[in-house]
């Protein structure tokens, strides 16, 4: 019989965890007080996630720890750049990313990561993994709409700007030729040209 699926995701996510050994912090034994960490993500981590939108990722992520009587905060700090395909013409560029996000870690019966921006570990845990906290920083810090800077200026050379601009001169003439009341505008310049609009 298969677990639930919330169940099925948490042990999914340790699974993932297992392999990035890396991104799990020690605290027992820690002072109380600050304490810095420093990462480089780079496309060999996204691999672990089975995520594969980014052609190339290249972010320095510096994260504070402060440790306290009852509880952990962590504060993560990533800065670089993300290789993604243009979304309006596939064009790679690179997409500039900066992102914060802090974490509370209290301690209780048993492990819960439902509760947004806190993590509870059971009484007499010693570590805290953090990678599915950084895959999602950074994958959430990405625009919902990714277009080549080149677009915006109107520097980048494209077959399908070129069509683009093909399409909205035709539908300048056959409006030209038509009465106001009768225009129709080409539903897929219209969709594009609502694309572009919104990224300006």
């Amino acid at each position: 019989m298969h677990p639930p699926f919330a169940e099925e995701r948490i042990i999914g996510k340790r699974k993932v965890m297992k392999h990035l050994k890396t991104y799990t912090i020690q605290f027992v034994g820690l002072k109380q007080g600050e304490h810095d960490f420093q990462f480089n993500i780079d496309n060999t981590f996204f691999e672990h996630f089975e995520y594969d939108d980014f052609n190339s990722i290249a972010i320095e992520l510096d994260i504070k720890l402060i440790k306290k009587s009852t509880l952990l905060e962590f504060y993560f700090d990533a800065k670089g750049l993300v290789n993604v395909n243009c979304d309006l013409t596939n064009e790679p560029y690179d997409q500039p990313l900066e992102a914060t996000y802090k974490l509370v870690v209290k301690f209780g019966q048993e492990y819960n990561d439902e509760i947004d921006d806190i993590l509870i570990i059971p009484h007499g845990e010693y570590e805290v993994n953090i990678a599915q906290y950084i895959y999602e920083l950074i994958v959430l810090a990405m625009p919902a709409k990714r277009v080549h800077p080149g677009v915006e200026d109107g520097t980048l050379e494209s077959d399908i700007l070129d069509k683009l601009e093909e399409l909205r001169i035709k539908n300048n003439e056959a409006e030209s030729d038509e009465e106001p009341q009768k225009k129709e505008i080409d539903p897929r310049w219209e969709k594009l040209k609502d694309f572009l609009t919104d990224n300006k």
